[in-house]
Protein backbone atom coordinates (compact mmCIF):
# COMPACT_ATOMS: atom_id res chain seq x y z
CA UNK A 1 0.00 0.00 0.00
CA UNK A 2 1.52 3.30 -1.09
CA UNK A 3 1.22 6.41 1.01
CA UNK A 4 1.11 9.95 -0.27
CA UNK A 5 3.64 12.51 0.84
CA UNK A 6 2.66 14.46 3.92
CA UNK A 7 1.15 17.84 3.21
CA UNK A 8 -1.08 20.50 4.69
CA UNK A 9 -4.72 19.79 3.80
CA UNK A 10 -5.68 22.73 1.59
CA UNK A 11 -9.38 22.40 2.40
CA UNK A 12 -9.14 22.05 6.15
CA UNK A 13 -5.91 23.94 6.77
CA UNK A 14 -4.89 21.11 9.12
CA UNK A 15 -1.18 20.45 9.37
CA UNK A 16 0.06 17.09 10.66
CA UNK A 17 1.82 17.09 14.02
CA UNK A 18 5.54 16.31 14.40
CA UNK A 19 4.72 12.69 15.25
CA UNK A 20 2.41 12.40 12.24
CA UNK A 21 5.23 13.67 10.05
CA UNK A 22 7.53 11.00 11.47
CA UNK A 23 5.17 8.23 10.36
CA UNK A 24 4.07 9.87 7.11
CA UNK A 25 0.35 10.09 7.84
CA UNK A 26 -2.08 12.46 6.19
CA UNK A 27 -5.04 13.78 8.17
CA UNK A 28 -7.80 11.18 7.90
CA UNK A 29 -5.50 8.37 6.78
CA UNK A 30 -6.81 6.02 9.42
CA UNK A 31 -10.47 6.81 8.87
CA UNK A 32 -10.16 6.44 5.09
CA UNK A 33 -8.53 3.01 5.13
CA UNK A 34 -10.85 0.35 3.72
CA UNK A 35 -11.72 -2.79 5.63
CA UNK A 36 -9.09 -4.84 3.77
CA UNK A 37 -6.48 -2.09 4.14
CA UNK A 38 -4.36 -1.33 7.17
CA UNK A 39 -3.49 2.26 8.12
CA UNK A 40 0.14 3.39 7.66
CA UNK A 41 2.63 1.43 9.76
CA UNK A 42 4.67 3.75 12.03
CA UNK A 43 7.20 0.94 12.48
CA UNK A 44 7.72 0.16 8.79
CA UNK A 45 11.26 -1.03 8.10
CA UNK A 46 11.76 -2.61 11.53
CA UNK A 47 12.24 -6.33 11.97
CA UNK A 48 9.42 -8.57 13.28
CA UNK A 49 11.29 -9.00 16.56
CA UNK A 50 11.59 -5.22 17.01
CA UNK A 51 7.90 -4.76 16.18
CA UNK A 52 6.96 -7.45 18.70
CA UNK A 53 9.01 -5.68 21.40
CA UNK A 54 7.33 -2.35 20.63
CA UNK A 55 3.88 -3.98 20.66
CA UNK A 56 4.56 -5.67 24.01
CA UNK A 57 5.73 -2.37 25.48
CA UNK A 58 2.63 -0.59 24.12
CA UNK A 59 0.32 -3.23 25.58
CA UNK A 60 1.97 -2.90 28.98
CA UNK A 61 1.55 0.88 28.79
CA UNK A 62 -2.17 0.49 28.04
CA UNK A 63 -2.61 -2.02 30.86
CA UNK A 64 -0.93 0.20 33.45
CA UNK A 65 -2.85 3.29 32.36
CA UNK A 66 -6.29 1.70 32.05
CA UNK A 67 -6.82 -1.47 34.09
CA UNK A 68 -5.82 -0.72 37.74
CA UNK A 69 -7.98 2.38 38.15
CA UNK A 70 -10.96 0.84 36.35
CA UNK A 71 -10.73 -2.20 38.65
CA UNK A 72 -10.82 0.12 41.66
CA UNK A 73 -13.92 1.84 40.26
CA UNK A 74 -15.78 -1.44 39.79
CA UNK A 75 -14.71 -2.73 43.20
CA UNK A 76 -16.28 0.37 44.72
CA UNK A 77 -19.36 0.07 42.49
CA UNK A 78 -20.05 -3.54 43.44
CA UNK A 79 -19.30 -2.85 47.08
CA UNK A 80 -21.79 0.02 47.09
CA UNK A 81 -24.62 -1.94 45.47
CA UNK A 82 -24.28 -5.10 47.60
CA UNK A 83 -23.28 -3.74 51.02
CA UNK A 84 -26.96 -3.60 51.93
CA UNK A 85 -26.64 -7.36 52.53
CA UNK A 86 -23.93 -6.68 55.12
CA UNK A 87 -25.96 -3.79 56.58
CA UNK A 88 -28.90 -6.15 57.09
CA UNK A 89 -26.79 -8.26 59.46
CA UNK A 90 -25.99 -5.12 61.46
CA UNK A 91 -29.63 -4.24 62.18
CA UNK A 92 -30.83 -2.28 59.11
CA UNK A 93 -34.29 -3.89 59.04
CA UNK A 94 -34.86 -3.42 62.78
CA UNK A 95 -33.80 0.25 62.91
CA UNK A 96 -35.84 1.26 59.85
CA UNK A 97 -38.82 -0.90 60.91
CA UNK A 98 -38.74 -2.68 57.57
CA UNK A 99 -40.69 -5.83 56.90
CA UNK A 100 -39.06 -8.65 54.92
CA UNK A 101 -41.14 -7.60 51.91
CA UNK A 102 -39.99 -3.99 52.16
CA UNK A 103 -36.35 -5.07 52.39
CA UNK A 104 -36.70 -7.20 49.25
CA UNK A 105 -38.48 -4.31 47.50
CA UNK A 106 -35.54 -2.02 48.38
CA UNK A 107 -33.23 -4.55 46.73
CA UNK A 108 -35.49 -4.91 43.68
CA UNK A 109 -35.98 -1.23 42.93
CA UNK A 110 -32.24 -0.77 42.39
CA UNK A 111 -32.35 -3.19 39.46
CA UNK A 112 -35.41 -1.54 37.90
CA UNK A 113 -33.68 1.84 37.51
CA UNK A 114 -30.35 0.15 36.69
CA UNK A 115 -31.84 -1.84 33.81
CA UNK A 116 -33.98 1.08 32.63
CA UNK A 117 -31.07 3.49 32.15
CA UNK A 118 -28.35 1.00 31.17
CA UNK A 119 -29.04 0.73 27.39
CA UNK A 120 -28.62 4.52 27.05
CA UNK A 121 -25.38 4.83 28.95
CA UNK A 122 -22.92 3.60 26.30
CA UNK A 123 -24.22 6.20 23.85
CA UNK A 124 -23.75 8.88 26.51
CA UNK A 125 -20.27 7.51 27.27
CA UNK A 126 -19.25 7.89 23.63
CA UNK A 127 -20.77 11.35 23.24
CA UNK A 128 -19.65 12.87 26.58
CA UNK A 129 -16.25 11.10 26.73
CA UNK A 130 -15.23 8.60 29.45
CA UNK A 131 -13.11 11.17 31.34
CA UNK A 132 -16.25 13.23 31.96
CA UNK A 133 -19.07 10.68 32.11
CA UNK A 134 -17.55 8.12 34.50
CA UNK A 135 -16.34 10.58 37.20
CA UNK A 136 -19.73 12.37 37.18
CA UNK A 137 -21.80 9.23 37.71
CA UNK A 138 -19.36 8.00 40.41
CA UNK A 139 -19.61 11.23 42.38
CA UNK A 140 -23.41 11.07 42.07
CA UNK A 141 -23.76 7.56 43.44
CA UNK A 142 -21.28 8.30 46.23
CA UNK A 143 -23.51 11.14 47.43
CA UNK A 144 -26.55 8.84 47.20
CA UNK A 145 -24.71 6.22 49.28
CA UNK A 146 -24.15 8.78 52.05
CA UNK A 147 -27.88 9.60 52.07
CA UNK A 148 -28.64 5.88 52.54
CA UNK A 149 -26.84 6.09 55.87
CA UNK A 150 -29.06 9.04 56.83
CA UNK A 151 -32.38 7.29 56.08
CA UNK A 152 -34.93 6.93 58.88
CA UNK A 153 -37.58 4.76 57.24
CA UNK A 154 -38.21 2.18 54.51
CA UNK A 155 -39.53 4.66 51.93
CA UNK A 156 -36.37 6.77 52.20
CA UNK A 157 -34.19 3.69 51.69
CA UNK A 158 -36.23 2.66 48.64
CA UNK A 159 -35.92 6.12 47.08
CA UNK A 160 -32.15 6.14 47.65
CA UNK A 161 -31.78 2.65 46.14
CA UNK A 162 -33.73 3.73 43.02
CA UNK A 163 -31.39 6.67 42.38
CA UNK A 164 -28.35 4.53 43.21
CA UNK A 165 -29.34 2.14 40.41
CA UNK A 166 -29.77 5.04 37.99
CA UNK A 167 -26.33 6.47 38.80
CA UNK A 168 -24.48 3.13 38.75
CA UNK A 169 -26.07 1.99 35.47
CA UNK A 170 -23.30 3.46 33.31
CA UNK A 171 -20.20 1.91 34.84
CA UNK A 172 -20.18 -1.83 34.14
CA UNK A 173 -21.44 -1.81 30.52
CA UNK A 174 -19.52 1.40 29.88
CA UNK A 175 -16.14 0.11 31.01
CA UNK A 176 -16.52 -3.22 29.18
CA UNK A 177 -17.45 -1.36 26.00
CA UNK A 178 -14.62 1.10 26.60
CA UNK A 179 -12.00 -1.66 27.03
CA UNK A 180 -13.25 -3.43 23.90
CA UNK A 181 -12.32 -0.24 21.99
CA UNK A 182 -8.71 -0.51 23.17
CA UNK A 183 -7.78 -4.19 22.88
CA UNK A 184 -7.77 -6.90 20.23
CA UNK A 185 -10.39 -9.60 20.60
CA UNK A 186 -7.79 -12.14 21.73
CA UNK A 187 -6.60 -9.72 24.45
CA UNK A 188 -9.94 -8.52 25.78
CA UNK A 189 -11.05 -11.57 27.79
CA UNK A 190 -8.27 -11.59 30.37
CA UNK A 191 -8.65 -7.86 30.91
CA UNK A 192 -12.43 -8.08 31.25
CA UNK A 193 -11.87 -10.94 33.71
CA UNK A 194 -9.39 -8.90 35.78
CA UNK A 195 -11.84 -5.99 35.75
CA UNK A 196 -14.78 -8.16 36.81
CA UNK A 197 -12.73 -10.01 39.43
CA UNK A 198 -12.95 -6.73 41.33
CA UNK A 199 -16.57 -7.75 42.05
CA UNK A 200 -15.35 -10.89 43.79
CA UNK A 201 -12.70 -8.89 45.63
CA UNK A 202 -15.46 -6.44 46.62
CA UNK A 203 -17.43 -9.31 48.13
CA UNK A 204 -14.36 -10.44 49.99
CA UNK A 205 -13.32 -6.94 51.02
CA UNK A 206 -16.93 -6.00 51.81
CA UNK A 207 -17.24 -8.65 54.49
CA UNK A 208 -14.02 -7.54 56.19
CA UNK A 209 -14.92 -3.86 55.89
CA UNK A 210 -18.45 -4.35 57.18
CA UNK A 211 -17.15 -6.29 60.18
CA UNK A 212 -14.76 -3.42 61.01
CA UNK A 213 -17.18 -0.53 60.38
CA UNK A 214 -19.92 -2.32 62.32
CA UNK A 215 -17.80 -1.78 65.44
CA UNK A 216 -18.54 1.97 65.10
CA UNK A 217 -22.09 1.33 66.32
CA UNK A 218 -23.25 4.21 68.50
CA UNK A 219 -20.68 6.77 67.36
CA UNK A 220 -22.44 10.04 66.51
CA UNK A 221 -25.73 8.41 67.42
CA UNK A 222 -25.57 6.25 64.29
CA UNK A 223 -25.88 2.48 64.02
CA UNK A 224 -23.13 0.35 62.50
CA UNK A 225 -25.13 -0.23 59.29
CA UNK A 226 -25.47 3.55 58.78
CA UNK A 227 -21.71 4.05 59.09
CA UNK A 228 -21.19 1.34 56.41
CA UNK A 229 -23.15 3.46 53.93
CA UNK A 230 -21.74 6.84 55.03
CA UNK A 231 -18.04 5.94 55.04
CA UNK A 232 -18.17 3.90 51.83
CA UNK A 233 -20.19 6.68 50.17
CA UNK A 234 -17.65 9.36 51.12
CA UNK A 235 -14.83 7.18 49.78
CA UNK A 236 -16.73 6.85 46.49
CA UNK A 237 -17.11 10.63 46.15
CA UNK A 238 -13.38 11.14 46.69
CA UNK A 239 -12.47 8.48 44.10
CA UNK A 240 -15.03 9.97 41.69
CA UNK A 241 -13.39 13.40 41.89
CA UNK A 242 -9.89 11.96 41.41
CA UNK A 243 -11.23 10.05 38.37
CA UNK A 244 -11.46 13.29 36.37
CA UNK A 245 -7.67 12.96 36.08
CA UNK A 246 -7.35 9.14 36.15
CA UNK A 247 -9.93 8.03 33.55
CA UNK A 248 -8.78 8.36 29.94
CA UNK A 249 -10.73 8.85 26.71
CA UNK A 250 -10.99 6.55 23.68
CA UNK A 251 -7.84 5.89 21.59
CA UNK A 252 -8.56 8.64 19.07
CA UNK A 253 -8.59 11.27 21.86
CA UNK A 254 -6.62 9.82 24.80
CA UNK A 255 -4.03 12.36 25.91
CA UNK A 256 -1.51 9.89 27.32
CA UNK A 257 -0.87 8.50 23.80
CA UNK A 258 1.66 10.09 21.48
CA UNK A 259 0.54 10.29 17.86
CA UNK A 260 2.87 7.38 17.04
CA UNK A 261 1.35 5.19 19.77
CA UNK A 262 -2.14 6.26 18.70
CA UNK A 263 -1.30 5.09 15.17
CA UNK A 264 -0.09 1.77 16.57
CA UNK A 265 -3.26 1.25 18.65
CA UNK A 266 -5.59 1.99 15.73
CA UNK A 267 -3.55 -0.12 13.31
CA UNK A 268 -3.54 -3.17 15.61
CA UNK A 269 -7.33 -2.88 16.04
CA UNK A 270 -7.77 -2.60 12.28
CA UNK A 271 -5.64 -5.73 11.85
CA UNK A 272 -8.05 -7.43 14.26
CA UNK A 273 -10.99 -6.47 11.98
CA UNK A 274 -12.10 -3.67 14.32
CA UNK A 275 -12.88 -0.03 13.63
CA UNK A 276 -13.78 0.68 17.23
CA UNK A 277 -11.03 3.18 17.93
CA UNK A 278 -12.14 5.61 15.25
CA UNK A 279 -14.74 8.36 15.06
CA UNK A 280 -18.19 7.14 14.11
CA UNK A 281 -21.34 9.27 14.11
CA UNK A 282 -24.37 7.79 15.86
CA UNK A 283 -27.20 6.72 13.57
CA UNK A 284 -30.43 4.92 14.47
CA UNK A 285 -29.38 2.26 11.94
CA UNK A 286 -26.82 1.02 14.49
CA UNK A 287 -29.53 0.74 17.13
CA UNK A 288 -31.80 -1.28 14.83
CA UNK A 289 -28.89 -3.44 13.68
CA UNK A 290 -28.46 -4.51 17.29
CA UNK A 291 -32.19 -5.05 17.85
CA UNK A 292 -32.48 -7.25 14.74
CA UNK A 293 -29.40 -9.35 15.53
CA UNK A 294 -30.24 -12.75 17.04
CA UNK A 295 -26.96 -12.67 18.97
CA UNK A 296 -28.24 -9.76 21.05
CA UNK A 297 -31.17 -11.75 22.40
CA UNK A 298 -29.45 -15.11 22.77
CA UNK A 299 -26.58 -13.38 24.57
CA UNK A 300 -29.14 -11.74 26.86
CA UNK A 301 -30.45 -15.20 27.77
CA UNK A 302 -26.95 -16.48 28.53
CA UNK A 303 -26.11 -13.39 30.55
CA UNK A 304 -29.30 -13.54 32.61
CA UNK A 305 -28.32 -17.08 33.58
CA UNK A 306 -25.13 -15.93 35.27
CA UNK A 307 -26.19 -12.42 36.31
CA UNK A 308 -29.41 -13.50 38.01
CA UNK A 309 -27.37 -16.06 39.95
CA UNK A 310 -24.67 -13.45 40.68
CA UNK A 311 -27.02 -11.03 42.42
CA UNK A 312 -28.83 -13.73 44.37
CA UNK A 313 -25.46 -14.98 45.59
CA UNK A 314 -23.84 -11.62 46.37
CA UNK A 315 -26.89 -10.06 48.07
CA UNK A 316 -27.75 -13.05 50.23
CA UNK A 317 -24.45 -14.82 50.93
CA UNK A 318 -24.06 -13.13 54.35
CA UNK A 319 -27.62 -14.19 55.21
CA UNK A 320 -27.13 -17.74 53.90
CA UNK A 321 -23.95 -18.18 55.97
CA UNK A 322 -25.54 -16.65 59.10
CA UNK A 323 -28.32 -19.26 58.83
CA UNK A 324 -25.66 -21.99 59.04
CA UNK A 325 -25.39 -20.98 62.70
CA UNK A 326 -22.70 -18.27 62.73
CA UNK A 327 -22.93 -14.90 64.49
CA UNK A 328 -22.96 -11.61 62.54
CA UNK A 329 -19.21 -10.80 62.61
CA UNK A 330 -18.14 -14.40 61.92
CA UNK A 331 -20.71 -14.67 59.11
CA UNK A 332 -19.29 -11.48 57.56
CA UNK A 333 -15.76 -12.96 57.70
CA UNK A 334 -16.82 -16.35 56.31
CA UNK A 335 -18.02 -14.62 53.11
CA UNK A 336 -14.39 -13.78 52.27
CA UNK A 337 -12.94 -17.17 51.13
CA UNK A 338 -15.58 -18.02 48.46
CA UNK A 339 -15.12 -14.59 46.86
CA UNK A 340 -11.32 -14.86 46.92
CA UNK A 341 -11.47 -18.25 45.18
CA UNK A 342 -13.89 -16.85 42.59
CA UNK A 343 -11.55 -13.94 41.80
CA UNK A 344 -8.66 -16.33 41.09
CA UNK A 345 -10.74 -18.60 38.84
CA UNK A 346 -12.25 -15.62 36.98
CA UNK A 347 -8.80 -14.41 35.91
CA UNK A 348 -7.67 -17.97 35.09
CA UNK A 349 -10.68 -18.61 32.84
CA UNK A 350 -10.17 -15.23 31.14
CA UNK A 351 -6.58 -16.21 30.33
CA UNK A 352 -7.55 -19.67 29.02
CA UNK A 353 -10.41 -18.29 26.90
CA UNK A 354 -8.12 -15.68 25.32
CA UNK A 355 -5.53 -18.31 24.44
CA UNK A 356 -7.96 -20.93 23.09
CA UNK A 357 -10.61 -18.57 21.64
CA UNK A 358 -13.18 -21.04 23.03
CA UNK A 359 -15.32 -18.80 25.20
CA UNK A 360 -18.46 -20.88 24.75
CA UNK A 361 -16.78 -24.08 25.92
CA UNK A 362 -15.33 -22.22 28.93
CA UNK A 363 -18.85 -21.04 29.85
CA UNK A 364 -20.22 -24.57 29.52
CA UNK A 365 -17.46 -26.16 31.61
CA UNK A 366 -17.50 -23.57 34.41
CA UNK A 367 -21.31 -23.56 34.68
CA UNK A 368 -21.16 -27.18 35.93
CA UNK A 369 -19.27 -25.96 39.02
CA UNK A 370 -22.10 -23.58 39.88
CA UNK A 371 -24.73 -26.23 39.20
CA UNK A 372 -22.93 -28.62 41.57
CA UNK A 373 -22.61 -25.90 44.22
CA UNK A 374 -26.26 -24.92 44.30
CA UNK A 375 -27.24 -28.59 44.22
CA UNK A 376 -25.20 -28.97 47.43
CA UNK A 377 -26.91 -25.92 48.95
CA UNK A 378 -30.28 -27.33 47.95
CA UNK A 379 -29.75 -30.91 49.12
CA UNK A 380 -27.05 -30.65 51.80
CA UNK A 381 -27.96 -31.11 55.46
CA UNK A 382 -24.74 -30.22 57.27
CA UNK A 383 -23.32 -26.70 57.56
CA UNK A 384 -19.99 -27.92 56.14
CA UNK A 385 -21.56 -29.30 52.94
CA UNK A 386 -23.61 -26.14 52.36
CA UNK A 387 -20.63 -23.85 53.02
CA UNK A 388 -18.64 -25.90 50.48
CA UNK A 389 -21.60 -25.34 48.13
CA UNK A 390 -21.11 -21.57 48.41
CA UNK A 391 -17.52 -22.06 47.18
CA UNK A 392 -18.60 -24.00 44.10
CA UNK A 393 -21.48 -21.56 43.55
CA UNK A 394 -19.08 -18.61 43.46
CA UNK A 395 -16.66 -20.52 41.20
CA UNK A 396 -19.47 -21.27 38.75
CA UNK A 397 -20.92 -17.77 38.60
CA UNK A 398 -18.16 -15.14 38.58
CA UNK A 399 -15.98 -16.48 35.71
CA UNK A 400 -19.07 -16.86 33.48
CA UNK A 401 -20.12 -13.23 33.90
CA UNK A 402 -16.78 -11.86 32.66
CA UNK A 403 -16.43 -14.54 29.97
CA UNK A 404 -19.94 -13.91 28.62
CA UNK A 405 -19.27 -10.17 28.33
CA UNK A 406 -16.05 -10.91 26.43
CA UNK A 407 -17.90 -13.36 24.18
CA UNK A 408 -20.51 -10.73 23.30
CA UNK A 409 -17.90 -8.03 22.71
CA UNK A 410 -15.80 -10.28 20.48
CA UNK A 411 -18.75 -11.02 18.22
CA UNK A 412 -20.26 -7.55 17.72
CA UNK A 413 -18.36 -5.08 15.52
CA UNK A 414 -19.03 -1.36 15.15
CA UNK A 415 -18.64 1.31 17.82
CA UNK A 416 -22.30 2.08 18.46
CA UNK A 417 -23.77 -1.33 17.62
CA UNK A 418 -21.47 -2.93 20.20
CA UNK A 419 -22.35 -0.28 22.74
CA UNK A 420 -26.11 -0.72 22.21
CA UNK A 421 -25.86 -4.52 22.26
CA UNK A 422 -23.89 -4.56 25.50
CA UNK A 423 -26.35 -2.10 27.02
CA UNK A 424 -29.30 -4.33 26.11
CA UNK A 425 -27.63 -7.55 27.27
CA UNK A 426 -26.28 -6.20 30.55
CA UNK A 427 -29.49 -4.25 31.20
CA UNK A 428 -31.61 -7.37 30.75
CA UNK A 429 -29.24 -9.36 32.95
CA UNK A 430 -29.47 -6.77 35.70
CA UNK A 431 -33.26 -6.62 35.44
CA UNK A 432 -33.18 -10.21 36.64
CA UNK A 433 -31.83 -8.79 39.88
CA UNK A 434 -35.49 -8.06 40.63
CA UNK A 435 -36.08 -11.83 40.66
CA UNK A 436 -32.89 -12.46 42.63
CA UNK A 437 -33.95 -9.95 45.28
CA UNK A 438 -37.15 -11.81 46.06
CA UNK A 439 -36.26 -15.50 46.08
CA UNK A 440 -34.55 -15.71 49.48
CA UNK A 441 -37.50 -15.13 51.79
CA UNK A 442 -37.43 -15.13 55.58
CA UNK A 443 -40.17 -17.74 55.70
CA UNK A 444 -37.92 -20.19 53.81
CA UNK A 445 -35.00 -20.10 56.24
CA UNK A 446 -32.80 -21.78 57.26
CA UNK A 447 -32.69 -23.95 54.10
CA UNK A 448 -33.85 -21.35 51.53
CA UNK A 449 -34.74 -24.20 49.18
CA UNK A 450 -36.94 -22.12 46.80
CA UNK A 451 -34.12 -19.56 46.41
CA UNK A 452 -31.45 -22.17 45.71
CA UNK A 453 -33.84 -23.94 43.32
CA UNK A 454 -34.44 -20.77 41.27
CA UNK A 455 -30.71 -20.06 40.98
CA UNK A 456 -30.09 -23.67 39.95
CA UNK A 457 -32.76 -23.38 37.24
CA UNK A 458 -31.21 -20.14 35.97
CA UNK A 459 -27.82 -21.79 35.66
CA UNK A 460 -29.07 -24.96 33.95
CA UNK A 461 -31.62 -23.48 31.53
CA UNK A 462 -30.24 -20.03 30.70
CA UNK A 463 -26.48 -20.16 31.34
CA UNK A 464 -25.71 -23.75 30.31
CA UNK A 465 -28.51 -24.17 27.76
CA UNK A 466 -28.03 -20.72 26.22
CA UNK A 467 -24.25 -21.17 25.96
CA UNK A 468 -24.64 -24.53 24.19
CA UNK A 469 -27.16 -23.06 21.73
CA UNK A 470 -25.03 -20.00 20.96
CA UNK A 471 -21.87 -22.08 20.53
CA UNK A 472 -23.41 -24.30 17.86
CA UNK A 473 -25.21 -21.45 16.07
CA UNK A 474 -21.98 -19.44 15.78
CA UNK A 475 -20.07 -22.53 14.66
CA UNK A 476 -22.64 -23.13 11.90
CA UNK A 477 -22.48 -19.48 10.78
CA UNK A 478 -18.68 -19.56 10.57
CA UNK A 479 -18.91 -22.69 8.40
CA UNK A 480 -21.28 -20.89 6.00
CA UNK A 481 -18.91 -17.92 5.74
CA UNK A 482 -15.91 -20.12 5.04
CA UNK A 483 -17.92 -21.89 2.32
CA UNK A 484 -18.71 -18.53 0.65
CA UNK A 485 -22.45 -18.72 1.34
CA UNK A 486 -22.50 -15.14 2.70
CA UNK A 487 -20.49 -13.50 -0.10
CA UNK A 488 -23.69 -12.18 -1.70
CA UNK A 489 -24.03 -9.74 1.22
CA UNK A 490 -21.19 -7.58 -0.16
CA UNK A 491 -21.94 -7.71 -3.88
CA UNK A 492 -22.18 -4.24 -5.40
CA UNK A 493 -21.01 -2.49 -2.21
CA UNK A 494 -18.10 -0.07 -1.87
CA UNK A 495 -15.20 -0.65 0.54
CA UNK A 496 -16.72 1.77 3.03
CA UNK A 497 -20.16 0.12 2.82
CA UNK A 498 -18.58 -3.29 3.37
CA UNK A 499 -16.70 -2.00 6.42
CA UNK A 500 -19.93 -0.58 7.86
CA UNK A 501 -21.47 -4.08 7.79
CA UNK A 502 -19.37 -4.78 10.89
CA UNK A 503 -19.79 -8.37 12.08
CA UNK A 504 -22.02 -9.11 9.07
CA UNK A 505 -18.98 -8.94 6.79
CA UNK A 506 -18.45 -12.40 5.26
CA UNK A 507 -14.78 -12.34 6.31
CA UNK A 508 -15.64 -11.67 9.98
CA UNK A 509 -15.32 -14.96 11.87
CA UNK A 510 -17.12 -15.32 15.17
CA UNK A 511 -15.34 -16.30 18.37
CA UNK A 512 -16.71 -19.61 19.58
Amino acid sequence: MKHSAVHVDDDSGHSPSDDEKKIGVEAGAFENAGHHELPPDPDEGLSDAEKARIDKKLLLKLDLKLIPWLCLLYLISFLDRTNIGNAKLDGLETDLHMTAGQYNAALSIFFVSYALFEPLTNILLKRLRPSIFIPIIMSMWGIIMVTMGLCHNASGMMAARFFLGMAEAGLFPGVNYYLSCWYKRSEFGIRAAIFFSAAAVAGSFGGLLAAAIGLMHGIGGKSGWAWIFILEGLATVIVGIVSFWMVHDFPDEARFLSDVDRARVIRRLKADQQSSAEHEEFKMAYFWASVKDWKTWNSAVVYMGCDGALYAFSLFLPTIISELGYASTKAQLLTVPPYAAAAILTITVGYIADRTRQRGLCNIAVSFLGIAGFSMLLGGNSAGVRYAGTFLGALGIYPCVANTISWISNNVEGVYKRGVTMGFVIGWGNLNGVVSSNIYRDKDKPGYKPGHGVVLAYMIVFLLGGSILQYFLLKAENAKRRAGKRDSWIQGKSEKEIEMLGDRRPDFMYTL
